[in-house]
């Protein structure tokens, strides 16, 4: 009995549309395999390549078991093994004394959605770092900028069920490159295409989505809101728009029309590169075909003027009066449908100066060295800002400072524990009790563990109610179980949607659809100020912006004549994985991508070891020479781990502090660089 191979089931953590059911096979309590859970509803059985890996990930030689204490300088991985009472014992001595000399909001928590799971990503954490009366970070390194410019034109930053894309006759995937990243999303249309349906892919990079596409359109990073007003000029002028849903459901519509009137298709080309004739079919084909379904892609927020970008691409169901129609819509994020009880979740109300200052995560390089009064203690977790943080170089200068006490949480030595004074070994979600909601799908799902935490592994929940009582907090907020949390989670009466779903049905069922009445969907519900979709926002006005949609060019600050563009790959997820020697393997080695004519007057060939460099930092790294880019633009894919050996280090060297014109945002993809060989 003791040799026999045990299924369970499980949900994939990782920050990914997705949201994944797991079938999970074990053997003497070790994961043997990974297979997709062919219950889930939307999943239907099929997983990626890397979550098929997790068993390296989880049982992998390097993971880190004990709690470790510095021994030798920063920048090393020089450490001790130490016990939890040690670890716990540095910790709470070296936050009082900081707190006693500098102020409890010298100290910053820095974690993002390394794990998804909401107990583990945003309950126990925040409820300690109030209690303690730390800075706020604003986590603003991924969706604030498109949530912002959704909310300004649709009340709120949801889409359609992706379940009804099958339904949809054209689709058209603007700046998302699906396979990589929402490979559930290609089965539907897939299954749309059977039926019909065409598939335009617009993009700056010919990646593999585009290339499975009918039709191909490229463009000029960072220019997408001319194309789309471009698309509103010439629906107007040809009558391509439902006026009868126009007049019904949205507001402002002369002043939209009276703007797009400035961006007739000839303006529209010279700005995006897309020629008039490109511009004008694609609209056409818009305006005729119903239902239309426009898939939006995370990429194009993390432009300066991505905000904006996505508040305008919204605009364009309303106007072919495409909500309400089974397969008809837009989609950048439905989150917020499963919205949980963030207020019970995190009480802010623990914390002794609620206006204590905010720290923008895409500026911790400048927040560690410049804040007055400064940050003299770091606390990592779910993330890893020595690879994902904007302009490395700051960061770096800034997690070496000798009197910045930083604590480290994770599976791994990862970049950032080079830094750490303390590393504390995490468990990984197979080994926890956990909430997950989908940013895409409409399912909720509970995992449950299904393995003892390896070695001294102790979860994000746990480390922060056994640290909360060492720093003696006896608010009961800090006496509950993760089952009480999930239930407080649960428990959320302003969001109708999540009605009648509870732990023990969860329990039970494992995934539960949310509940999406007709009546509180688009078009019938538009929480909007008016009520309606907003071509004109006063909103938008007070809060300093175009009412209407405007195309404002990325700021051009220095004279470096690419732009570059580091998008994911698709064997890791964002520095998730990147450890994985197969997976290593099958991506091969960071490239950069040119377009012929720059590696030309460069002197530049594929295989070429190159410089990549601007005032921020500079990489070294292989050139691609390649026609799926287009000239002046720079393309790599994925965070890798640095090597010293191989000279490798994070593309993040060469990004920017620099924040989108809209919710705080990361600017990743408005970097401009030089290369040379």
């Amino acid at each position: 009995m003791g040799d026999s191979v045990k299924t369970v089931r499980s949900i994939c953590p990782l920050d990914c549309p997705d949201t994944c059911g797991l079938s999970v096979q074990m053997k003497e309590g070790k994961i043997v395999s990974v297979n997709g859970d062919k219950e889930h509803p939307v999943t239907k059985g099929v997983i990626c390549h890397k979550v098929r890996k997790s068993p390296d990930r989880v049982h992998h030689p390097d993971r880190v078991l004990y709690p470790l204490k510095r021994v030798g300088k920063k920048g090393t991985l020089s450490f001790k093994r130490i016990s939890w009472e040690e670890a716990y014992e540095e910790i709470t001595f070296q936050f009082k004394d900081i707190i006693k000399d500098y102020g409890p909001d010298s100290i910053l928590p820095y974690s993002f959605y390394g794990n998804m799971g909401v107990i583990n990503s945003e309950g126990m954490d925040r409820r300690f770092f109030h209690k303690l009366g730390a800075s706020y970070l604003d986590r603003t390194i991924c969706n604030s900028a498109a949530s912002v410019g959704y909310r300004y034109t649709m009340g709120l930053p949801v889409g359609i069920d992706p379940e009804d894309t099958v339904h949809s006759k054209l689709i058209i995937i603007w700046g998302c490159n699906l396979i990589s990243t929402n490979m559930h999303q290609v089965m539907y249309i897939n299954e749309a295409k059977k039926n019909g349906a065409k598939v335009v892919v617009i993009d700056v990079h010919r990646n593999r989505t585009a290339k499975l596409a009918d039709w191909f359109i490229q463009l000029r990073p960072g220019t997408d809101t001319a194309l789309a007003l471009g698309m509103m000029n010439v629906l107007i002028r040809e009558n391509l728009i439902d006026k009868k849903f126009i007049e019904t459901y949205t507001h402002g519509f002369d002043e939209l029309s009276a703007n797009a009137m400035n961006y007739p298709p000839e303006k529209v080309a010279k700005i995006t590169g897309v020629p008039v004739q490109e511009i004008l079919k694609l609209t056409r084909m818009y305006g005729e075909t119903s239902p239309s379904f426009i898939r939006i892609g995370n990429g194009l927020q993390h432009h300066e003027n991505g905000g904006m970008m996505i508040r305008t691409i919204s605009c364009l169901p309303a106007m072919t009066g495409q909500w309400g129609k089974l397969g008809g819509g837009a989609l950048k994020g439905n989150s917020s449908y499963a919205a949980f009880n963030k207020k019970k979740l995190q009480m802010p109300e623990l914390h002794p100066k609620p206006e204590t200052r905010t720290v923008n995560m895409n500026q911790l390089g400048s927040a560690l060295l410049e804040l007055d009064p400064p940050i003299k203690a770091l606390f990592v977790y779910n993330s890893n800002p020595a690879q994902v943080t904007p302009d490395q170089n700051k960061v770096r200068e800034g997690l070496m400072r000798h009197d910045l006490f930083t604590v480290v949480h994770d599976l791994f030595l990862t970049d950032s524990c080079y830094y750490a004074d303390i590393v504390l070994p995490a468990t990984s979600h197979f080994e926890n009790l956990d909430l997950y909601k989908s940013y895409w799908h409409l399912y909720v799902g509970l995992s449950e563990p299904i393995m003892e935490p390896m070695g001294e592994c102790k979860s994000n929940f746990t480390i922060f109610k056994e640290l909360a009582e060492r720093m003696g907090f006896e608010d009961q907020a800090f006496q509950i179980t993760e089952e009480q949390m999930i239930t407080e989670a649960l428990d959320h009466p302003e969001n109708p949607y999540l009605n009648g779903i509870t732990i023990e049905r969860l329990k039970q069922e494992k995934y539960i659809k949310l509940n999406l009445k007709e009546s509180e969907v688009f078009p019938n519900r538009i929480p909007t100020p008016s009520g309606k979709v907003e071509f004109y926002s006063e909103q938008m006005k007070a809060d300093g912006y175009s009412p209407v949609p405007e195309y404002i060019p990325v700021r051009e600050e220095n004279e470096y004549p690419l732009i570059f563009v580091c998008g994911p790959n698709h064997q890791f997820l964002n520095s998730s994985y990147a450890n994985i020697p197969h997976l290593q393997k099958h991506e091969k080695k960071p490239i950069v991508s040119l377009h012929p004519e720059e590696a030309r007057k460069r002197g530049i060939e594929t295989g070429d070891q190159v410089r990549l460099f601007n005032d921020l930092g500079e990489i070294s790294i292989e050139a691609h020479v390649t026609n799926d880019v287009l000239p002046g633009v720079a393309l790599t894919q994925g965070v890798w781990w640095d090597n010293e050996k191989k000279n490798q280090r994070s593309v993040n060297f060469l990004t920017s502090q620099n924040l989108s014109d809209m919710g705080g945002g990361a600017t990743f993809f408005s970097a401009k660089v030089e290369v040379r060989r």
